[in-house]
Order: C-alpha cells, then sequence, then structure tokens
C-alpha cells in the first residue's frame, strides 16, 4: 500500500505528464545523497517481490534480537518502517532505471530491419509482462504516433498477447484436469482480448513450456505484421480489440493474429502433458501396479465381499476405540496389501467424505456399509487418496471406488487397517465373519438367519 499511496504519482499518469512537459516531483533521501522522483508503482511486480521477500528476512531476524516484552510493538514497526523507506529509496529506483535501460533497448531492437527486430520483441515481449513493466512501452508508442502517426508497436504486443492465448487455449482444451481447465479456459479468451496476465501467471508461466511456445508464436507473428507494415493509431489495446485501431490493415492484422495463433496453439497442443497431482500419482501407483484382474459374481443377498486385497480381521482388533467397540457398528478390519478400494456388493453410495478416506454404501436389500481405509487418516486431509465415485452413484460389486498410498499413511504414521463395518449390524441377528487372506469380492462377512 505504501507503494501505491495517494502522495505518490500514479505510475499510469507519468507518460502522460512527461509528453506534456511537466516535472515528476522528486525528494531528496538518504541526508540528501541523492534525489528519487515520487512516483507510485502500479503495474510493477519485481520491486514487490523484492520488498516482501526483504520484509520477510527482516521480521524473522527482528523476533530473535528483540526481547520478547516489546516485540509485539516493535518488530512490526520497525519491519514496515524499514522495508518501505529502503523500497521507495532503492529498490523501487533502481528498478526504475533497469525499465528505462530495457525501454532503450527495445526502442533499438524494433529498428533492426526485416521482421527480425519485430520476431524479438514479441518473443521476448511476455517475459515484460512477468517483471511487470510492459506498460512503459505506452512512451515508445507515443512517441512513434507524435513522429509518424502510426503506432508499429502495438502489432508486436498484440502478436505477443495473441500468442499467449493460443498456447493456454491449447492446455485448456488438451488438460483432463478439470479444475485447470475452468482457469485456462476463461484465462485464453481473456488474453485474446489483450489482458494476458490470468494466462501467462495462472497456465503459461507455471507449465513454462506453454510459454516458450507462445513466445515463438508471438516472434513469428510480430515478424509477420512488420513485413505486412502493419500500424495503430492510438494505443492501449490489442488483440480482438485491436481492429479498431488499425482499419487500414484489417486483413494484414487478422493474418498475423492467425499466425501468432495456429502456431502457438499448435506447438502447445504437441508439447502439453498432464502432470498427475503428486496425490494422485502416489494413490494409484500402488493400484496400477499388478492391479488384479477381478472375477464376475452375482450378489447373494446379505452378503459383504472384500473390497479390498490384505488380511482379514475381527473388528474389535482394529486398532481404534470406536472401531473396536462397535461404535459404527460390527464388521471385520482388512490390513491391505493393495491400495484400491472395489464395491463390495451392488449398491448405492450413500456418502463420501471431503477428505476422500472414507465411503458409505447401501445395498438394494438395506445393508448400510463404512468402508474407512486406515485409522484417524481424516487428519491427512485427502493427501494420497483419490475418490472414483460421488454421493448417489450406482455401483457394481467390483467397481473400483478408491485408491490410497499405504506408503503415505504409514509415512504419516497411522494405521492402513481399513474397517469395513455393517453400521446397521443391529438389524440383523449376527454376522459371520471370514478372518484370513482375502481377495477382493472374497466372501467376509455373511448375514446370520
Amino acid at each position: 500500500m505504501i507503494m501505491v499511496h495517494t502522495d505518490l504519482v500514479n505510475a499510469w499518469s507519468v507518460a502522460g505528464m512527461l509528453e506534456a512537459g511537466e516535472t515528476i516531483p522528486q525528494a531528496d533521501v538518504w541526508f540528501g545523497l541523492y534525489k528519487i522522483n515520487l512516483t507510485g508503482y502500479q503495474g510493477h511486480v519485481i520491486p514487490v517481490i523484492i520488498a516482501v521477500w526483504f520484509m520477510c528476512f527482516l521480521e524473522k531476524r527482528l523476533h530473535k534480537i528483540v526481547p520478547e516484552m516489546i516485540d509485539l510493538f516493535v518488530t512490526p514497526l520497525v519491519t514496515v518502517l524499514v522495508t518501505g523507506y529502503l523500497t521507495l529509496t532503492i529498490f523501487g529506483p533502481v528498478f526504475a532505471q533497469l525499465e528505462e535501460w530495457v525501454l532503450i533497448g527495445v526502442q533499438w531492437v524494433i529498428t533492426i530491419p526485416w521482421g527480425i527486430g519485430a520476431a524479438i520483441a514479441g518473443a521476448v515481449y511476455p517475459l515484460t509482462v512477468v517483471c511487470g513493466i510492459h506498460h512503459m512501452y505506452n512512451t515508445v508508442e507515443i512517441g512513434m504516433i507524435s513522429n509518424t502517426g502510426l503506432n508499429t508497436w502495438m502489432p508486436i504486443a498484440s502478436s505477443a498477447n495473441f500468442a499467449q492465448g493460443g498456447a493456454c487455449f491449447a492446455v485448456a482444451l488438451k488438460t483432463k484436469d478439470k479444475k485447470f481447465k475452468s482457469m485456462a479456459l476463461p484465462s485464453s479468451f481473456s488474453a485474446f482480448l489483450g489482458i494476458t496476465e490470468p494466462a501467462i501467471f495462472g497456465v503459461n508461466l507455471r507449465l513454462l513450456k506453454p510459454l516458450i511456445c507462445g513466445m515463438i508464436g508471438g516472434a513469428v507473428g510480430a515478424a509477420v505484421g512488420s513485413m505486412f507494415g502493419i500500424g495503430a493509431t492510438a494505443y492501449g489495446v490489442t488483440g480482438l480489440f485491436g481492429f479498431l485501431i488499425t482499419t487500414k490493415f484489417v486483413w494484414q492484422y487478422a493474418i498475423m493474429l492467425a499466425v501468432s495463433f495456429a502456431i502457438s496453439f499448435t506447438l502447445s497442443w504437441i508439447t502439453h502433458k498432464d502432470k498427475p497431482r503428486e496425490d494422485e500419482a502416489e494413490a494409484t501407483a500402488e493400484a496400477d501396479a499388478e492391479e488384479p484382474a477381478l472375477p464376475a459374481i452375482t450378489c447373494e443377498k446379505g452378503r459383504v465381499y472384500a473390497p479390498i486385497k490384505g488380511n482379514v480381521i475381527p473388528s474389535a482388533n482394529i486398532p481404534d476405540e470406536t472401531f473396536a467397540a462397535g461404535v459404527l457398528g460390527e464388521g471385520v478390519g482388512i490390513e491391505p496389501e493393495l491400495g484400491v478400494v472395489y464395491a463390495p456388493f451392488d449398491g448405492e453410495i450413500s456418502s463420501t467424505t471431503d477428505t476422500k478416506h472414507a465411503i458409505g454404501i447401501s445395498s438394494p436389500d438395506g445393508m448400510e456399509l463404512l468402508i474407512h481405509v486406515g485409522v484417524n487418516t481424516v487428519a491427512m486431509e485427502g493427501d494420497g487418496f483419490e475418490l472414483f465415485c460421488a454421493e448417489g452413484d450406482t455401483v457394481k460389486a467390483g467397481q473400483k471406488l478408491m485408491t490410497f498410498s499405504i506408503d503415505k499413511i504409514k509415512a504419516a504414521g497411522y494405521s492402513t487397517t481399513t474397517a469395513v463395518l455393517v453400521t446397521n449390524s443391529d438389524d440383523y441377528a449376527g454376522l459371520e465373519i471370514k478372518e484370513g487372506a482375502c481377495e477382493p469380492l472374497d466372501c467376509v462377512i455373511s448375514i446370520k438367519e
């Protein structure tokens, strides 16, 4: 908040003030050692990262040396004052100077003929977006319009932005991760309209390959735009909205965007592969390794078939007082050998947990069963578990319902013993159980007549 304080000149206004010949207010710092411009840092990223990193460093050190009696007051105050002053007098100004050098470099690069300079600028442009310094290009565009009446930088930026959107769009269509898709798809549409931050920071930079594919597409598109001699009559918009300020180059601008999109989309589509989340990979590793082929069975009334391969023990021997005492019903415990849970009979999923470690299932004849993987595994908050069913699903005996990581459960210090309990066991005369080694779909519980 200090970096965008209202007493500082808004960063978005600096270019306009310079164009109008106005001076930027300054202040002496470090006892008159030098002056700084009193401008804000709207749109900047790197100064914020540096400031926060330094603030973390300083606060940790202060906690160690400041007496506990005054720590609550002194540490926050000193941290904010010192970090704020250093940011406004060193971190910010240094970065602003780097921006000026980048600006000079950009102005030189785009003068390289035969579209080479435009290609270089189109490739590098997304990196300047990552650093938050792309807003400085307004100065370049203002100079172009005032000198020649045409803004030839805008097509370069537009190619780069559209290419990043194309790369992001390829990821959105190819990924099977629904959560990631829901973020990538609207981010790509935003990039097509000229706002690339969601696509770059949310998708392309995280995966890196789409970012590089977008840089290649942006480079080629910018070169095409340069060879066509495309120029805009204003600045501030790119992407599809760019048609509004390139009315003399409509078909050339359309070809440029198409080339940028096609190259980045194709390369991103070819190179992108979904990486399984760590919990999914570990949870399914054991399931995929030697997962047995299950026999087809006809479910009999009043029978529960083993949902897990392992060793069956009486529920009284489960290392948990609640399960052992039969509070949740009678049944068995299974010490698993494989991290896969199958449906123990034909039925309907009556409940699942947010932490993915337990499933409730009801049979057509009214039996209610709880499958609870491990003891106290609720504390793992789903880490190492993956569900393949949802509440209300109709399932068949032998259908895969869940995978889990035996190693992760053990590493967390919990028992892997899985409770298989008939939660309405009081409705029956009794249960007969089969102890010992079991394969999936072996009968392990039978209702006494």
